[in-house]
């Protein structure tokens, strides 16, 4: 598959390259806003052509899919155009600023027949895959609650906007919360109800919250409880699953790498459970090209990506309004 990237970002840089030459994906092409960034990038990673002219990278008919990740607000554009030029496309969470916006692009490829997806690459990891096994398995009999903590401190390098644009889709609620919405989307098998939840500004940065808490009503009568935040550096990160005959604790894997540890916890005592170690990333590129083969889904599809959304921006409107807010999907299956 042939690939270009809009966006020279650092996501792709660290992940997204290599995960995509893992699969034998060639990249042809890098755009960026700034014409010396897209060159310095595509001069680092052995990528032939660079530009800042989106008409100009869509235009060429080589190029089978794109790979998104600018800032928020640019998302719905870029998808747009790259349906309209029929390429497939993997797009950077959240989707888009608001729902409609994020409904309407997902739904666009539908129509052209094409392929989108979502880049939650936590429902790619081997221990999160191992997490819902034993749920489905009913190892812990009936789910009772889930702890998402993914409370981390946010590296100078990635502050930028994410603390300082809200105009830009800055803040943790939108770039932590929805994965752990996908997370609990995908460990459980059901879609939050309804939120409640509280947020705040330390003062990291300016205009947007750093910390966020929730607590989410699942439909089979289970509570999800979300901690996300950009100001933690030694909390670790984690989940817990807790049923009415087992508990597991998945530690420090709600990470872009495969660590951490799972270990699951009943009557009989303690087990250790292993997980594959595969790079998440490379496996969100192998299902999304497999999906363009005609081979099943991607890992997260675009109504995935809608629906976390879904469910951050009720997390947002619930802790901004200080009432509880129930979910609205907008009518996405």
């Amino acid at each position: 598959m042939r690939w270009a990237l809009i966006g020279a970002s650092t996501i792709a840089r660290q992940y997204m390259v290599g995960a995509i030459r893992a699969q034998q994906g060639e990249i042809v092409n890098v755009l960026s806003g700034s014409g010396e960034r897209a060159r310095a990038f595509a001069v680092e990673h052995h990528i032939p052509r660079s530009g800042t002219d989106l008409d100009e990278l869509l235009a060429d008919p080589t190029i089978d899919a794109v790979y998104i990740s600018t800032t928020n607000e640019k998302h719905l554009p870029q998808a747009l155009a790259a349906i309209k030029a029929g390429k497939h496309v993997l797009c950077e969470k959240p989707l888009a600023l608001n729902l409609e916006d994020a409904a309407a692009m997902v739904r666009a490829a539908e129509e052209a027949g094409l392929v989108f997806a979502t880049n939650h690459h936590l429902r790619c990891s081997g221990s999160h895959r191992a997490v819902r096994a034993l749920i489905a398995s009913g190892r812990i009999g009936r789910v009772l609650s889930l702890r998402l903590h993914h409370a981390v401190f946010l590296p100078p390098h990635l502050q930028g906007w994410r603390i300082n644009a809200p105009d830009a889709g800055g803040g943790v609620i939108p770039d932590i919360t929805v994965h752990d919405a996908d997370v609990a989307r995908f460990l459980l098998g059901e879609d939050p109800v309804s939120v409640v939840a509280q947020m705040k500004s330390s003062g990291l940065g300016k205009g947007v919250e750093d910390s966020a808490m929730s607590v989410w009503a699942m439909p089979s009568g289970a509570m999800v409880m979300s901690h996300e935040s950009f100001t933690h550096p030694f909390a670790g990160s984690g989940l817990e699953v807790h049923g009415t005959d087992g508990s597991i604790f998945a530690r420090d894997v709600m990470t872009q790498n495969p660590i951490g540890s799972i270990e699951l916890v009943t009557a009989s005592g303690r087990e250790v459970i292993g997980f594959d170690h595969h790079d998440l990333y490379a496996e969100g590129v192998r299902r999304f090209q497999a999906a363009v083969a005609g081979d099943g889904e991607p890992a997260a599809t675009g109504f995935d990506g809608v629906k976390s959304l879904a469910v951050a921006l009720a997390v947002r409107d619930a802790a901004a309004r200080g009432v509880r807010v129930d979910v609205n999907y907008g009518g996405v299956r």
